[in-house]
């Protein structure tokens, strides 16, 4: 079939759907800096995991010299045809594109796919000194003014030298990390010391990569194929080994006392001490942290071939309740037995093991598991668009606290192991394949997982242990303006992989996104100078209970005048098509029956979303939003026989007067359930973030948010401090 009269047959079925991992974004992407991507994640115009994909792609940079058919796909906005034509162009100017205007030259990107991606771009000077050290060093730091701790400071540089040799690390002060636990025979508990002023460089590594091999050393990320096997890298289509040096933060404040009661008579943080807030630390997602080595290139008589190893042996922290002691639980599916409860965990009180202490609440652990990785992965390339590959790794989470039988809760992301003592064991592979001619791509790959958690009483839990199969094909088909792709997947209810990252829907089984799920989407993006549609549909459904669900949007934009540009994007999200009526919960996974079991909410939400983009000069720009959405709650009576209604708005300005100064601010209200206002969340808030340029190269940010609870759940009105103001400052330095 032509490849107009596919995409105009999908154009008819698509009703679109939210995306459920990074790529395909959710809107078009035209940033400047990482205060832009904010913005865009706080008024809902991105998710979660394409924050972090676009961040790891504006940290790291694409190099339209070196890069791969993989990482040009990875920047937005753009197709597979214009990707390929990148390529192709690059290749007749012998492997050199000294210019990236003289792709909107050549005809290769329209000037507004060229601009909306160049930030992301390293553009390197003419007969710069291959020898010669390049680097960002971040210094940052951030404060509340009714802190009583210490402000907490981040750190993060990166230096290339050599061209292709590379050093980075990333590190922070914190104020609020508990110390590692140890077991207590007294209390037959775990005891972990009291928060404390510490240093952590949790990322470090030093990296040697060219066009034909990479090498690395500490912490880093992996990938392959279609995410199915193995990967933690953020990136839709990986293909290798990532360096990892980021931090991140939440901008919310965070509860400052997070302890029960325990051996005492009242808590800690019974009274004003339960309802203080202070500013979080920056923290760190847990990646691998070894060595990888792979061949990018070998070449072969026709095509080429690619191999890589890789080995890690990193610590793992983990959720308090996220924990089992396995001594006396058989099975941790089963909630009802008290010795599967998650132990607990008291506060090191001086000296004396003995004296009465506190427990812990809500609480990370650290160092608890040490996590030992190996894996690998050879692909076979007939070109860049046709090749054949296979993808291993194998893990064992081991205990590193003695005296104790510690294991992870089945609805931990950690697979839980076989008991009595032994570490949890898990792995999968597989193999992966591409094929493209012309307008068609095809990918695909299967799997089958292995792991040590024994059967489970049919009667608690569908999962049967030992591993399973699954598997993804993806199909895309592309032209200058429009795109389609086609997915469909099978994630069986024991393919219990943690490295497991294919495109799937954010429900989980026992922890896990990529797991007791069948289903397809289909995707749709068509834009021209006037008009941009993106569109998804999702449908699939939970084998262990053949529930099935939908999700769905259209976001479509409308420029009506040279400066302004207006949209309306709607959202339609059910849980259980084959179940109505209001009385059922959408925003959490479970309700309680009426035996007290759980029981998959079937609920439905409607968003709508009225867009206006208004840019009057190349110095000023304002985004208005206003969200109307329409969502099942059976919390409270009011709502078990109607929708519960939430409003929101966002305004934000971005001012950009010159090249060496840009000013932000953003302003939002939201009323969540805006028939009671002591039910849930009522709020004001705003930031006014500045970036000012110093010496040459370096630059200032300066930033102060603030938010006013407007609600009155008591929770509010004990709040403290009511109204919040926290301020920030990054200094980031170019050599």
């Amino acid at each position: 079939m032509h490849v107009k009269r596919l995409l105009l047959a999908a154009a008819v079925l698509v009703l679109v759907a939210r995306p459920a991992h990074a790529i395909p974004y959710e809107a078009f992407i035209d940033i400047d800096d990482e205060g832009d991507l904010q913005d865009l994640l706080a008024s809902g115009e991105i998710t979660q995991d394409t924050f972090d994909e676009l961040l790891d792609l504006l940290d790291n940079g694409v190099d339209l010299n070196e890069a791969s058919r993989e990482d040009l796909y990875a920047l937005p906005n753009l197709t597979y045809e214009d990707v390929d034509a990148i390529l192709a162009y690059r290749t007749v100017n012998h492997g050199a594109i000294r210019d990236p205007a003289d792709l909107v030259t050549a005809g290769v990107l329209t000037q507004e796919k060229l601009l909306s991606i160049a930030s992301f771009l390293v553009v390197r000077a003419p007969g710069e000194n291959p020898a010669a050290i390049h680097g960002t060093l971040h210094a940052m730091t951030r404060m509340s003014y009714k802190d009583k701790l210490a402000p907490p400071v981040g750190l993060r540089g990166r230096f290339t030298a050599y061209r292709h040799l590379t050093a980075g690390f990333a590190a922070t002060t914190t104020r609020l990390w508990i110390g590692a636990p140890a077991y207590d025979p007294n209390r037959d508990a775990l005891i972990a010391s009291p928060r404390s002023y510490q240093v952590h460089a949790p990322k470090v590594y030093v990296k040697w990569e060219t066009d034909d091999a990479n090498v690395i050393v500490g912490s880093f990320r992996a990938g392959f194929g279609q995410r199915l096997v193995f990967d933690n890298s953020r990136h839709y289509t990986p293909n290798g080994l990532y360096a990892d040096d980021q931090l991140f933060y939440s901008a919310d404040l965070t509860i400052d006392c997070k302890e029960s009661a325990g051996e005492l008579l009242t808590s800690p943080c019974a009274g004003p001490a339960g309802a203080r807030y202070d500013t979080p630390d920056w923290v760190w997602r847990d990646g691998l942290f070894g060595v990888g080595a792979g061949i990018k290139k070998l070449e072969l008589q026709t095509g080429w071939l690619q191999a890589y190893g890789f080995a890690s042996a990193s610590r793992r922290s983990i959720y308090q309740y996220e924990l089992v002691d396995r001594r006396n639980c058989d099975d941790p599916h089963d909630d009802m037995d008290p010795a599967c409860a998650a132990p607990n965990v008291y506060v090191r009180s001086g000296g004396d093991l003995l004296t009465p202490s506190p427990k812990y609440a809500y609480t990370t652990l650290p160092d608890v598991f040490q996590e030992r990785l190996v894996g690998g992965n050879v692909t076979y390339f007939g070109d860049r668009r046709n090749s054949l590959g296979m993808t291993a790794f194998g893990a064992e989470e081991v205990n590193l606290v003695s005296g104790i039988d510690l294991d992870s809760q089945e609805f931990s992301r950690l697979p839980y192991g076989a008991g009595n003592g032994a570490p949890a064991k898990f792995g999968a592979l597989g193999a992966n394949f591409s094929f493209g001619r012309g307008w068609f791509d095809l990918f695909g790959e299967a799997a089958l997982s292995f792991d040590t958690m024994p059967p489970s009483d049919p009667a608690l839990s569908a999962a049967k242990g030992g591993g399973g199969p699954a598997g993804i094909l993806r199909m895309t088909a592309t032209r200058k303006r429009e795109e389609l792709e086609v997915v469909a997947r099978y994630y069986s209810t024991d393919y219990a992989n943690p490295y497991a990252r294919p495109i799937s829907q954010p429900d989980e089984f026992d922890g896990e996104r990529a797991r007791d799920e069948a289903g397809g989407r289909i995707r749709y993006i068509r834009w021209t100078k006037n008009f941009q549609l993106r569109s998804m549909v999702d449908m699939w459904v939970q084998p262990s209970t053949n529930q099935p669900k939908l999700d769905t949007y259209v976001r479509a934009m409308v420029r009506t005048t040279p400066t302004l540009w207006l949209g309306l994007w709607e959202r339609y999200q059910d849980k259980d098509l084959g179940r109505g009526g209001h009385d059922q919960c959408f925003e959490v996974t479970y309700d309680i029956g009426p035996t007290g079991a759980p029981v998959l909410c079937g609920g439905r939400q409607l968003t709508t979303i009225v867009r206006a983009h208004y840019v009057p000069s190349n110095v000023l720009s304002a985004t208005l939003m206003l969200e109307h959405q329409l969502l099942d709650d059976n919390t409270k009576p009011e709502y078990l026989n109607s929708f519960r209604q939430d409003l929101a708005a966002w305004l934000i300005v971005l001012y950009t007067p010159s090249r060496d100064l840009r000013l932000r601010a953003r302003v939002r209200y939201l009323d969540t359930a805006i028939e009671d206002d002591t039910y849930l969340e009522r709020s004001f808030s705003a930031l006014v973030d500045s970036a000012f340029r110093v010496r040459t190269a370096d630059l200032v940010h300066v930033r102060v948010d603030t938010k006013l609870w407007l609600d009155q759940r008591m929770s509010t009105l004990e709040r403290v401090p009511n109204p919040e103001a926290t301020f920030w400052l990054t200094y980031e330095a170019h050599l």
